[in-house]
């Protein structure tokens, strides 16, 4: 008998027909940030799950990923499936070469596991330091976990918030691989762009070479927006100048992605299409725009293939 889930009360849904993008994504274009989301019937969300989703299947994404554009996904391995990557694998192998995917796992890992998560299509892990999302992992733990990955030639991925990087910054810097930051370290964007808060972030990039970040979730970050909604093709402007700070002093070592399907966004949940056109705002030539959306993320993914 499959297992029912309730969504977790309030829980915004994906947009079920995204507006097709006024911006024209580059030819091979990666969304390297998303997720599958179960479905849960036939692959369980973790009992230690801090919320439950809606279903958002393989299927769907890849239709998302054809109506917008893109060409492959970075599947990102969501909380509320735990370390079980079932359904991210799966998403993976289905994709026929078209994904690739980051894992979660836990210090009793074995080898032969990691090495069917590489031939799944794995290439890097994430570790999660947003208090409300997760329970805490030691750190002894998790550089173990990097140090056993780095043969692999897989990367880390951290997922923070601003305030915390003076805290994080030593454990950050001893990692042994490259090292990928989601969204920016979730910068507060009513603060000044050359205040001291997102001057550090700057300077943990500038510091170290190892070190990338995603321009994305601007839906996440913004406070004033407008938000990505009723045809708005300027959307999230309070975001933009800290993304394009980091896209123009960065070109090389940084990627975007659509986020979808928006886990626990409380206030609305954008139109796809219409994030895609907030791509132009951060990454404003060509060459910028290929380097975001098509050479850094196949390097980091698909470096075979470069």
């Amino acid at each position: 008998m499959p297992m029912q889930f309730q969504k977790t009360p309030g829980w915004l849904d994906w947009q079920a027909r995204p507006s097709k993008p006024g911006f024209r994504l580059p030819v091979g274009a990666v969304d390297a940030h998303c997720h599958v989301f179960g479905p849960g019937a036939e692959f369980p969300y973790a009992p230690e799950r801090k919320y439950t989703p809606c279903d958002a299947g393989k299927g769907q994404l890849f239709a998302l990923r054809d109506h917008l554009g893109f060409a492959r996904n970075v599947v990102v391995q969501a909380t509320c499936h735990g370390a079980d990557n079932r359904a991210m694998v799966d998403a993976c192998k289905a994709s026929g070469g078209k994904a690739r995917g980051v894992a979660t796992v836990r210090r009793s890992v074995t080898d032969r596991e990691l090495q069917d998560l590489h031939a799944a299509g794995v290439r890097g892990v994430r570790f999660n330091f947003v208090k409300r999302l997760v329970d805490f992992t030691p750190k002894d733990e998790l550089l173990e976990i990097a140090k056993r990955i780095a043969p692999l030639g897989w990367h880390v991925v951290i997922y923070f918030e601003a305030v915390d990087l003076p805290e994080l910054w030593d454990f950050f810097t001893a990692l042994p691989t490259t090292v990928v930051v989601d969204h920016m370290g979730r910068p507060d964007v009513t603060k000044p762009i050359d205040g001291p808060e997102f001057e550090l972030f700057v300077k943990f990039m500038r510091d170290n070479a190892n070190v990338w970040s995603k321009v994305s979730c601007p839906e996440r970050l913004s406070l004033t927006g407008p938000k990505a909604l009723n045809g708005e093709r300027n959307a999230y402007r309070d975001v933009v100048p800290f993304a394009r700070r980091i896209v123009e002093a960065f070109p090389d070592r940084v990627l975007w992605g659509t986020d979808w399907p928006h886990p626990n966004l409380k206030d609305h949940m954008p139109d796809d299409g219409l994030l895609i056109d907030f791509i132009p705002h951060i990454a404003s030539t060509a060459e910028l725009q290929r380097k975001l959306l098509v050479d850094n993320p196949m390097r980091l993914y698909w470096p075979e293939d470069c």
